[in-house]
This record gives structure tokens, sequence and C-alpha cells, in this order.
């Protein structure tokens, strides 16, 4: 009995990670949103990002997780960012240190700023975990746009982040979470 319960387990596990690993999520359209918010990380987020701030379709720009040593001058310069834009519509947030604190730090700047709607950036294996911890963290009346950069990820990346995202889950649904 036992060993049909644990390869019933096994079998939803695998099966959980083909479809994860083949329906990864995609780029969004271009709906306009309140802000952009993207975790560092992956090549290709903060790029996406500014092309979102510099085409009107958010007027904020939020990167969370940046390093403490990063000056804003260093960052406007390594991404092409005029001073007027950074001092005007680009945040850095340097308090978080993974996922889960990326939503906590994207949740005071969130209220801070008054957000009514924003736009996560991320790599398109991460964006579900990086969604569900924005979804679990904000306010329900937060619109939440998915707009993931397409990658190339390998098996071990898709791997290790289907766990994570099902540890993530799962964490949520536990008392006290």
């Amino acid at each position: 009995m036992i060993r049909r319960i644990l390869a019933a387990i096994a079998m939803l596990w695998a099966l959980g990670f083909l479809v994860f690993a083949t329906t990864l999520p995609r780029p969004a359209g271009d709906e306009r949103t309140d802000a952009v918010i993207m975790p560092t990380g992956a090549a290709g987020r903060i790029g996406r990002g500014l092309e979102i701030v510099r085409s009107d379709r958010a007027r904020l720009m939020l990167v969370t997780g940046v390093d403490p040593n990063v000056k804003p001058k260093e960052f406007a310069t390594e991404f092409g960012v005029p001073m007027d834009v950074m001092e005007c519509c680009v945040t850095l947030g340097f308090d978080a240190v993974d996922t889960r604190s990326n939503a906590a730090e994207t949740l005071r700047w969130v209220e801070d700023n008054k957000i009514r709607s924003l736009r996560i950036v991320t790599s398109d294996w991460h964006m579900r975990r990086a969604a569900g911890e924005l979804r679990y963290r904000l306010p329900t009346n937060v619109e939440i746009v998915e707009d993931a950069v397409a990658t190339e990820p390998s098996f071990a990346i898709l791997m290790i982040e289907y766990n994570k995202w099902l540890a993530s889950t799962v964490s949520h649904w536990l008392p006290g979470a």
C-alpha cells in the first residue's frame, strides 16, 4: 500500500514537472500598468523593464534585490539610463536577498507609491514562483501582469525551480506561513 502511494506521488511529481517545463510563461502584451517590478538575476530582466518605462507602459520601476554596493549612477551607466529617468522613475531596492524578500520589498514599495497595477518582469522559468510570492503578499486589489523574459533554461535550472516553486506553493498553504 505504501509503495503504491509513493509511486503515485512520484508520478504526480514527474507529470507536474513535465507540465512546468513545457508550459513556461510567455511575455505579456502592451497593457499599461502603474509600475514595472524586476527582481535582479538572469539577463534580460532589467533591459525589458527599462523598455516598458521608456515606451510609457509603466510610469515607475522597482529593481528589487540590488546589491547594496551598487550606486544609482553606476546602475544608470551600466544600463544606459538617463539620470532624469533614474530620479523620476527608477527605484533600486536593496533589502531583498531572495524571491520571498523580493515580494516583501515590493509590498512596501507598492504601498508607499499607491500602486494599483504592476507588471512583473522575470525569467520564464522563475515567473511562477515570483508571481506567486507577489500574489501571496500584495493586496488582492493590486493587478499583477506577468511578463516573462524568454530563456533557454537547462534541465537542472528547471528541476531546481520546479522544486522551489512546489515548496513555495505548499508553504503558503501551511498555518503561519
